[in-house]
């Protein structure tokens, strides 16, 4: 992890959070003193070439259309007749393949983890650019090699803003309020909504922390999808004490009343909704999937390997959270799963969803209780956690 001081250019994370986080960008010279990206270009160009990389090539020129986007895995080849400049390859959840930008993560750890999506990387030549745009999502923006030209405006582009009938939201009028130049170890923070335009000068890689926000409206149809498919929703509306009606066109009180017990019957309440919540945002997302080992363990195999291995590491592909109820209950939630613990299970739940990394030496006390045992032992089998050889 990388010192937090200096991260946040002498910033306490109380003033970070309470003058930049959501509100203004921060920008941090040498945040990270002497960063060595830890992926060469041709790396990231091997890496868009495999199946599982989510990857991308945007074509500012050069391609059938301007702005053109294509999708990977792509064949080495393609690399090889790309033009000299105006273009960029973007590896999605690098993560996910790449250790050191997994344990980059940790050191943002004063944000909630349930909020983080994932490490991007990108790499361009001269004059590389995905264009002025927004996002909306939280970034934190480290010059890994090269540098790059950012310019911002604060102002939130609307749909009018953008070029039409393009497969990128980029705005037709970007006009520049404030503009810096990035070197390696260099960073800059947006909030949503912030444009920004990030022009490469030499070759450049850009490493990017994403945090995400559900939407409102995903949060609601979730819960309440979630709540439909745990209700007889073919059952019928009966009224078998129905009285006589003076007036046909009314919707008497008892019918309505009828609609209000219905309504209010759903589990609405605080427990109901954190234990879906936590479900529902550490949830593998669609199209995505956890890989699982190639071989089962039993708690004892298990604890061996832990032992000789001495670490053992958090899937990136799935996400961890916990949360105390009112009733002291802990809840571990993997990978949308929820897991009850009691006892010492708190202290390791905290563990597990807290840091990437574990060592034996730190979790070797629980390990001599059998259920918490059986809990890591299951984790693993399910692809949650690894031993860094595998």
């Amino acid at each position: 992890m990388y010192d937090l001081k200096t991260l946040l250019g002498g910033l306490s994370v109380e003033e970070f959070l309470e003058k930049y986080w959501q509100k203004q960008p921060l920008l941090v010279r040498q945040a990270i003193p002497g960063y060595q990206c830890p992926v060469t270009p041709e790396e990231i160009a091997g890496l868009a070439c495999e199946e599982e990389v989510e990857s991308r090539l945007i074509m500012e020129q050069g391609g059938a259309t301007p702005w053109q986007v294509e999708h990977g895995p792509f064949a080495e080849e393609r690399f090889t007749h790309l033009p000299e400049t105006h273009w960029t390859v973007l590896v999605q959840e690098i993560n996910k393949h790449v250790p050191e930008f997994a344990l980059l993560q940790d050191s943002l750890s004063f944000l909630p983890n349930w909020r983080l999506d994932d490490v991007m990387v990108s790499y361009a030549p001269e004059f590389g650019t995905v264009g002025p745009h927004a996002d909306n999502y939280d970034v934190f923006m480290i010059q890994g090699a090269g540098h790059r030209r950012w310019q911002i405006n604060r102002e939130e582009p609307g749909d009018d803003d953008l070029l039409p009938d393009l497969p990128l939201k980029i705005m037709k009028n970007f006009e520049v309020e404030e503009e810096w130049v990035l070197e390696p170890g260099d960073m800059l923070y947006l909030p949503p909504g912030v444009t920004h335009y990030g022009v490469a000068l030499d070759d450049c890689i850009t490493v990017s922390v994403g945090y995400r926000a559900p939407t409102v409206g995903s949060i609601l149809s979730g819960y309440f999808n979630d709540l439909l498919a745990q209700t007889d929703v073919d059952e019928f509306y009966a009224d078998p004490d129905l009285k006589a009606q003076p007036a046909p066109g009314e919707i008497a009180l008892a019918a309505r009343e009828k609609v209000r017990a219905l309504i209010r019957s759903m589990p609405l309440d605080d427990d109901h909704i954190d234990r879906w919540f936590a479900s529902f945002i550490t949830d593998v997302r669609p199209g995505h999937y956890v890989p699982e080992p190639d071989e089962e363990l039993r708690p004892k195999a298990f604890k061996e390997l832990f032992k000789r291995h001495r670490e053992l590491w958090r899937s990136e592909y799935c996400r961890y959270a916990h949360f105390t109820d009112a009733a002291g209950v802990t809840r571990l939630y993997v990978a949308g799963e929820e897991i009850e613990l009691h006892g010492d299970g708190a202290k390791v739940a905290a563990l597990l969803a807290g840091r990437r990394v574990q060592r034996f030496k730190e979790l070797a006390p629980y390990l001599e209780d059998k259920e918490l045992l059986e809990l890591l032992t299951d984790l693993y089998n399910m692809g949650a956690v690894y031993f860094p050889e595998e």
